[in-house]
């Protein structure tokens, strides 16, 4: 029985560490690096993929999930929905005719694995509901594992996480077993981002180009968690993600039955706001025109208005 180390590639610096370590303690016939696709990516952790594989002489293997099924089956159950009754806030639960003629021209899989899983849904995820990491890159991951132990083998999952970045991590173990013959390892929970950079440097592996360009974390682009300067910056640099995101907003609202979903809920609304209200204040263009703002959200400043793209930009001192 062959032990397989399979380590989770995203194309940022922590899962880059993580896998120079796996291949520099084992042979590269039995480490397996895979990247699981959002189809929320930006094209430079496409990139990024391509340049790991040829300068490690390397094969990733790419992941992606597919709703097809999910997508077909909220269609049958629009079309039949015949409920009574109403919500906890006084809403009808069954779609009304204007909403259902409205979700059945919409709804087709796009092929996009992001885009159809919040058509799926009817909404984008929240920090409260973060279904995206679950759905799109944790469940696939996982199957892909479990396969390998169905077939066999033990494995163990190389996971690029660091204690410090969150508190979700502070607690996260070094080593864990997780069944019989599947164990998470997670050699960085102990290190720092600087030392991350650091060992990076040290090796010559060159790190995202995204960290130069006003991102502190790659991955979905943008995030649901994108803070205020990443959204200012991803506005300036890369206004086509902007505009995917708007025309996503526009299907996945379509695809809703209240008719109203926003990427970003960043509560720029009183509590009490309506539906109509919260879509308004938190659509894509609204949150846009926010990040512009200094603290506060009522004046314009200098710096967020006239982001430089020409010039480097980086969390982590990369500039310098």
């Amino acid at each position: 029985m062959s032990v397989l180390h399979v380590v989770s590639v995203s194309g940022g610096k922590d899962s880059d560490a993580t896998l120079f370590l796996a291949l520099n303690r084992y042979p590269k016939s039995r480490v397996i690096p895979c990247f699981a696709d959002t189809g929320n990516e930006h094209d430079a952790v496409y990139e990024h993929l391509d340049y790991l594989e040829a300068a490690l002489d390397i094969k990733i293997v790419r992941l992606k999930a597919n709703f097809e099924r999910q997508i077909a089956r909220k269609r049958l159950f629009i079309a039949r929905d015949q409920r009574t009754g109403r919500d906890d806030r006084g809403r009808k639960l069954r779609w009304s005719n204007k909403s259902k003629r409205r979700a059945l021209e919409a709804l087709h899989p796009t092929g996009n694995p992001y885009l159809d899983l919040c058509m799926w849904k009817g909404r984008f995820p929240s920090r409260k509901a973060q279904f995206c990491t679950q759905e799109l890159k944790r469940d696939l991951l996982v199957n892909f594992q479990m396969d390998l132990v169905d077939a066999g083998h033990r494995v163990v999952s190389w996971q690029g996480v660091r204690r410090d970045e969150s508190l979700n991590r502070r607690n996260a173990k070094l080593f864990e077993r997780l069944n019989p013959r599947l164990y998470a390892y997670r050699p960085l929970v102990d290190w720092t981002a600087q030392q991350v950079f650091d060992y990076l440097r040290e090796r010559r592996l060159i790190p995202n180009t995204l960290y130069k360009q006003g991102m502190s974390r790659v991955g979905c682009m943008p995030c649901i968690n994108a803070n205020k300067n990443e959204i200012a910056q991803i506005a300036a640099r890369f206004p086509g993600h902007i505009q995917r995101i708007a025309e996503w907003e526009r299907l996945v609202c379509a695809v809703s039955k209240r008719g109203f979903a926003t990427f970003f809920n960043k509560e720029l609304h009183t509590d009490k706001g309506n539906d109509q209200h919260v879509h308004a204040t938190n659509c894509i263009e609204s949150v846009v025109d926010y990040a512009r703002t200094t603290r506060g959200g009522k004046q314009y400043g200098l710096f967020e208005s006239h982001i430089d793209v020409s010039e480097c930009a980086s969390a982590y001192g990369l500039c310098e």
